[in-house]
């Protein structure tokens, strides 16, 4: 009778909780966007326009495809195939859910190829098409990778038996190792096209201006709201109007960012974070795109390379708050700390470089992006799912939100609905994928030359068993894991401590307390099981509970609470007992996060409530 009473009174507190949520929750007139980040379209089904090269026939249903190697693809933090079907299956849910608005915060191809941006192109024309979708796009470190066109290729597509074939937009650019490879393909649509030819071919998905926009700008146009007209804003948008000077250049550069109100009361801000740093010889050959530096540190280098778009940001968020206008907020890179602010305990465990150190941003980046009056920013790159906060003394605050990759674990994209002082944001892990074992039967191949002729590190032939895309990636992961990450980022005392380590041993080795755990259950997970973990958290935080199970988080806490407080490890002052401390202190970290699967800002307060699923 106690225990029913319980019960009941647990039930009513709920109760109340949830109708006081759904009142205080509530979104006055919400704009519904869905944000896709690092597609990384590889166009599978694209067709080389200037070779006689189809790709390699796929028996499943007769077509050729243009697709990457198994082997390529779980060495890569990207899947390039099977992320062309996820991709698809995402565009169809937002389609069930009438949302009209899809932003794409960036690397929406591989790596700006023609052939795979003409394939995106085709894509996004035939959803606008069909459903009335509004694209809006901005540009990431692959799109384009530099900021003009280059020649390149790749080495990796699925060849014939199996073999990997190399396709290249020039002669010269890759000879075959061996006598036994396959012939190199030559092809221009294989070259990374620079920023005048992907804002070309994708110009009316937010580039240039709509006839039907209320407005458009860019960093550099010089009309008002007040007095806009489309015939100016068309001569904004021309390309040699979006140039800046890059120090210690006196040529310029383009800069492609832009804001568009699609609509009355919704202003999209795209913030251009590429910066493309000269090198030596870039002011003899400024065009040459081989002169300049790769973007992917993103907002360190707006800092000191891109100071003009502090100014236009924070101009574009007070007219905004003038106006009355909802204001979305995007470009590629995070603003703040990607790693649930453990990127200290990262470089003391692994060392500067490790775990993609150099792409966390400067703390001043968050500051100076708050003082320029941006409450919340959606930022891709990192294929993660995550939330960054910042709140700061005189009030102002920045939520920083990570959109995951659907070519990574855990494949995903984010809804937002934005109010007038509160955003409300969804998590959609894309799990069914139609028509995602497409390739199997090729990769069945390759993996059967793989194995003739012994192939080092050849991968595991059952991520091939995987019955849902989610379950692939999980695959995914766990390769990359095995062929890579712990190869260049663990040191390899703690490495091999963990790897001949079970859970057991591990929590014995904490000073887990029996009475305080049953250490059987324990035995049940590795040391390599933690480390994989240990990225699932990272990837997808609290969304990969499920794919781990409650159960061995709890043991996993455990562990990691014991080794905090357990003063005997800091006593014998040994390098493995301080690495495993600071393993522990990243793992609590990335245990504990800001919520980032379905959550609340309040724009108003700058605070974030949970929010169930």
């Amino acid at each position: 009778m106690k225990k029913l009473k319980q019960i009941i009174f647990i039930l009513i507190v709920l109760v109340g909780f949830n109708s006081c949520q759904q009142s205080e929750n509530t979104l006055e007139s919400p704009v519904q966007v869905a944000f896709m980040a690092d597609v990384h379209l590889q166009d599978i089904y694209g067709e080389l326009s200037d070779s006689d090269y189809k790709g390699l026939l796929n028996p499943t249903n007769g077509k050729y495809v243009l697709a990457r190697s198994m082997q390529s693809q779980l060495k890569s933090t990207r899947i390039y195939n099977e992320n062309y079907f996820a991709f698809l299956a995402a565009l169809d849910d937002v389609a069930k859910r009438g949302i009209k608005y899809v932003v794409m915060p960036g690397d929406f191809s591989d790596d700006g190829q023609p052939m795979n941006v003409r394939g995106l192109k085709k894509i996004l024309e035939d959803y606008k098409e069909k459903y009335g979708f509004r694209f809006i796009l901005t540009t990431g470190n692959h799109d384009p990778v530099r900021p003009f066109t280059m020649d390149a290729g790749k080495k990796d597509f699925l060849g014939k038996g199996g073999k990997s074939q190399a396709i290249m937009s020039r002669d010269g650019l890759y000879t075959p190792k061996s006598k036994e490879g396959l012939p190199t393909v030559v092809s221009k649509d294989i070259r990374k096209m620079g920023y005048e030819e992907i804002m070309n071919l994708l110009k009316n998905f937010g580039f240039t201006p709509d006839k039907t926009d209320l407005y458009w700008e860019t960093p550099f146009s010089n009309y008002s709201y007040g007095d806009y007209n489309f015939p100016e804003a068309k001569k904004a948008a021309l390309f040699e109007n979006r140039q800046y000077k890059i120090e210690p250049l006196q040529s310029t550069v383009p800069d492609v960012s832009y804001l568009v109100e699609p609509e009355e009361g919704i202003w999209f801000l795209a913030i251009d974070g590429n910066v493309y740093v000269p090198k030596a010889d870039a002011e003899k050959e400024p065009g040459n795109a081989s002169n300049y530096n790769g973007a992917s540190i993103g907002y360190n280098k707006v800092l000191s390379h891109k100071k003009h778009l502090i100014d236009w940001v924070k101009s574009v968020t007070e007219r905004a708050e003038k106006l009355g206008k909802k204001l979305v907020v995007f470009s590629h890179y995070p603003m703040i700390d990607f790693n649930d602010d453990a990127s200290d305990h990262i470089r003391n465990l692994m060392g500067d470089g490790k775990m993609q150190l150099h792409r966390v941003p400067e703390e001043s980046v968050a500051k100076i992006f708050s003082d320029a009056g941006v409450k919340v920013h959606f930022g891709g790159h990192m294929h993660i799912n995550d939330t960054g906060y910042r709140k700061y003394e005189e009030g102002k605050s920045l939520v920083n939100i990570q959109i995951p990759s659907l070519a990574a674990y855990i494949p995903a994209y984010k809804i937002a609905n934005f109010g007038n002082e509160k955003v409300e944001i969804e998590t959609v892990v894309i799990d069914s994928v139609p028509r995602f074992k497409e390739l199997f039967s090729l990769y069945e191949q390759e993996y059967n030359y793989l194995e003739s002729i012994n192939s080092e590190d050849i991968w595991n032939k059952d991520i091939l068993l995987a019955n849902t895309y989610h379950e692939f990636t999980n695959w995914h992961l766990k390769e990359l894991v095995r062929l890579r990450f712990l190869k260049k980022d663990w040191p390899k005392e703690i490495k091999e401590f963990l790897l001949q380590s079970n859970g057991m041993q591990l929590a014995k080795f904490a000073g887990v307390d029996k009475s305080n755990a049953d250490l059987e259950a324990y035995r049940n997970w590795t040391g390599f099981d933690l480390i994989f973990d240990f990225y699932r958290l990272r990837s997808a935080d609290k969304l990969a509970i499920a794919d781990i199970g409650v159960d061995r988080i709890q043991q996993y806490q455990l562990v990691v609470n014991q080794i905090l407080k357990s003063d005997y490890l800091v006593e014998e002052n040994n390098s493995l007992n301080e690495d495993v401390r600071e393993f522990a202190h990243i793992f609590d970290h990335f245990l504990n996060g800001a919520p980032a699967d379905h959550f609340l800002l309040d724009l108003k307060k700058g605070s974030l409530m949970n929010l169930p699923n």
